[in-house]
């Protein structure tokens, strides 16, 4: 999978760009603040539907303007497609694909591409809520049918909390209760579909974050992933998230798949045990909403014991993983690979290294502030860039 063109109208600080993309490695280079990551987080957008910066889609519209264009043509192979996204400050976004339209949430079919940027060390020492986004987004990757699956989910789960809401305020009546375990069985359904889709994923990921984190890091530290459910125990009051606890030392045993059947058992089971909980704090305390991705480096938690150096490579890592996982399976061709300011975060060893192991990429986009910070293999196809405009 190759993009061949990006145009962008509007975008961020972008009034008007248009660019041809080549294969293999693309690097862009600007001081900060001139637009070189503008211009990947818009590719990164058509991909997934939103931005690694920002939750709202308004704050990629440029200052002034009403709306934003994002328009990329795309090569899989022998087929071309044409894909854009409008983003609107009032009114819903709209998309088309070869000038017809079509549902923005249809956009990700077109489009398959990883990104990693500075920020996603979050995925490592942040909060459990990035590492679920980071897993939902590369299941929809993967099966764009889980967009409806997850949206599912969150409609019910939100419709189940407004019920335990007004049970409470009710005084808990029969009436309510009996609406409830209609949501309650919706809720285990869609729910179990997404913690065995979740562990499979987990499974498929480790194998593939301990090659990566030794292609750039050059030594074993042991990665490991493990999920951590709700139904089987996690007390979702350990933390407000309901996330492994910094400075918890317990061993990271490994990625192991749930099949739907033994989750939904014990979501059930979960709910008959936490309801008199659930409806004095008014608030679902179970289910995939309340898991985690939990980490590990040397048999022990990577979040509260990694360094940041070490936290910085595993998420690289699971990024580089994740292409990898989407590449095995993909009929369109390789994701397309975004490393944003990347280079200038590695010692000189390392940035060879990583190098190396993205050479084989059918496209990789890279940004840096200063050319030398990244390997001669890789600048071929250079692109500068200076206040929202290339420059020679």
């Amino acid at each position: 999978m190759i993009v061949t063109h990006l145009a962008l109208t509007d975008f961020r600080n972008y009034e008007h760009l248009d660019v041809a993309l080549a294969a293999g490695a693309n690097l862009f280079v600007g001081s900060n603040g001139q637009g070189k990551t503008n211009l990947v987080e818009s590719l990164g957008y058509l991909s997934t539907l939103g931005s690694h910066r920002v939750s709202s889609d308004q704050a990629m519209i440029r200052i002034g303007r009403d709306s934003a264009v994002i328009r990329a043509r795309i090569s899989h192979g022998e087929r071309e497609v044409l894909a854009e996204v409008q983003l609107n400050r009032s009114g819903p976004n709209r998309a088309q694909v070869n000038r017809s339209a079509i549902k923005v949430r249809e956009l990700p079919r077109y489009l398959s591409s990883v990104l990693f940027a500075p920020e996603d060390v979050a995925l490592v020492r942040g909060d459990p809520s990035g590492r679920r986004r980071f897993l939902d987004e590369l299941l929809v990757l993967r099966n764009p049918r889980f967009s409806g699956v997850i949206g599912d989910y969150d409609r019910v789960l939100r419709q189940r909390n407004t019920l335990l809401k007004s049970a409470r305020a009710t005084g808990n009546r029969g009436d309510r209760l009996s609406t409830l375990e209609i949501w309650d069985e919706r809720l285990v359904t869609l729910g179990s579909e997404l913690i065995e889709a979740r562990s499979r994923l987990v499974a498929e990921l480790e194998p593939e974050v301990t090659a990566a984190y030794l292609d750039v890091v050059g030594a074993d530290h042991r990665p490991r992933l493990a999920s951590r459910l709700s139904i089987f125990g996690g007390d979702p009051d350990e933390d407000r998230e309901g996330g492994t606890r910094a400075g918890d030392s317990s061993p990271v045993p490994g990625a192991t798949p749930v099949a739907a059947d033994d989750a939904a058992a014990s979501f059930r089971e979960s709910i008959v045990r936490l309801r008199r909980a659930e409806l004095d704090r008014a608030i679902t305390l179970v289910g995939p909403h309340r898991d985690d991705l939990v980490l590990g480096l040397n048999d022990m938690p990577a979040r509260g014991y990694a360094s940041h150096g070490e936290s910085w490579s595993l998420a690289l890592a699971l990024k580089l993983a994740s292409a990898q996982v989407l590449r095995r399976e993909s009929t369109g061709g390789d994701p397309v690979l975004i490393l944003d300011d990347v280079f200038a975060e590695l010692d000189q060893s390392r940035r060879e290294k990583l190098a190396a192991s993205i050479g084989d990429f059918e496209q990789v986009l890279i940004t840096a502030a200063v050319l030398d910070d990244v390997p001669d293999a890789l600048i071929a196809n250079t692109v500068h860039i200076r206040g929202g405009t290339m420059v020679p």
